[in-house]
C-alpha cells in the first residue's frame, strides 16, 4: 500500500494505492488535482470561474462547462436545495476569501438571493446580471472522481479530500460515526455545520447556504453523510438532505446526525 499527502482544495488530500510500484500515478493524480483547483477555485483571481464571475460571459473549457453544467443539473434534481449561484450569499455571510482567512469578528451583509439563470452554448457560459457562481463542493467532488479515475489505471486505489471520499477496486473499510461501510466502488461526502464556522455580528455562521433565504442554513441537523456513485452527486445529495430533502434521504444510504447527537440512517443503511 502507498500513501501520499498533498494539500489543495482548502484541505489535505489523501491518496491511497495497493500497487507495488504506483509513485508516478500518484504525483501525476496530484497534479490533476492542482490543474483543476487552479480552474475551478473562487479564491484565485486568474481561475477560469473567476473570469467567468467577473465577466459575466466566458467561453471556457471542457472542465468548467462539465462541472457548470454538473451543478445546473443537480439544482433542477433537488429543486433548488444545491444551487451554483449561491456566491454573493457566501460572500455577504462573510466566507469571502479562502476559509484559513476569514476573520473571526467583523459585519456581515444582508442576505443575497440565489437562483439566477446561467445558460450554456457549447463551450460559452453566461450568467445572468449580478449572478456568479460558487462550485466549491462540487469542483472538489468532481476532482476527486477525476483523481479516482487516473489513480485506478495503476491499481486499487481510495481518494480522500477532507471527507469527500471516492474508491475504485478492493474493499475499504470507511468509517463514518458508528458504522464501518466497506466500499468497493464509489463515494461517501459529508455536508455539516460543524467544520467552517466563523462570527460576525456576534452570531455563528456557517458555510452551507440555503438558497430559498440566502443566509446559512437553519437545520436541526450538524450533518448529513451520503453514499453514491460519484462523489460529484455525493457532494449534491449531502447538501440536499442537510436542507431537508425527506425523499432523497429515504433512497441514498445517509447517515444524519443531529445537534443533540443523535444518529438516523436512511437509505437502506442499518
Amino acid at each position: 500500500m502507498i500513501k501520499h499527502c498533498f494539500p489543495a482544495m482548502g484541505t489535505e488530500v489523501e491518496l491511497l494505492l495497493d500497487a507495488p510500484a504506483g509513485e508516478g500515478a500518484l504525483e501525476a493524480t496530484e497534479q490533476e488535482f492542482h490543474r483543476l483547483e487552479a480552474l475551478l477555485s473562487r479564491f484565485r483571481p486568474d481561475s477560469e470561474l473567476s473570469v467567468l464571475n467577473a465577466a459575466g460571459v466566458l467561453e471556457a473549457g471542457p472542465d468548467l462547462v462539465r462541472v457548470v453544467a454538473l451543478a445546473l443539473e443537480a439544482r433542477a434534481e433537488t429543486h433548488g436545495r444545491f444551487d451554483p449561484t449561491v456566491h454573493d450569499a457566501l460572500v455577504a455571510a462573510g466566507y469571502d476569501r479562502s476559509f484559513e482567512a476569514v476573520a473571526a469578528t467583523g459585519v456581515a451583509s444582508p442576505s443575497r438571493a440565489c437562483g439566477g439563470a446561467v445558460r450554456i452554448d457549447g463551450y460559452r457560459i453566461e450568467l445572468d446580471p449580478g449572478v456568479r457562481l460558487d462550485l466549491g463542493g462540487i469542483a472538489k467532488g468532481y476532482a476527486v472522481d477525476r483523481a479516482a479515475e487516473l489513480l485506478a489505471t495503476a491499481g486499487p486505489c481510495l481518494v480522500n479530500a477532507g471527507g469527500d471520499l471516492a474508491v475504485r477496486g478492493g474493499a475499504w473499510p470507511v468509517g463514518v460515526e458508528h458504522l464501518t461501510l466497506l466500499l468497493e466502488r464509489g463515494a461517501i461526502a459529508t455536508s455539516g455545520r460543524d467544520r467552517r464556522r466563523w462570527t460576525r455580528d456576534g452570531r455563528e455562521h456557517h458555510h452551507l447556504i440555503d438558497p430559498c433565504t440566502g443566509a446559512p442554513a437553519d437545520t436541526p441537523l450538524l450533518r448529513a453523510t451520503v453514499v453514491a456513485a460519484s462523489a460529484a452527486e455525493a457532494e449534491v445529495l449531502a447538501k440536499a438532505v442537510f436542507l431537508g430533502d425527506e425523499e432523497a434521504a429515504r433512497r441514498t444510504p445517509c447517515v444524519l446526525v443531529r445537534a443533540d447527537g443523535t444518529v438516523t440512517l436512511g437509505g437502506g443503511l442499518s
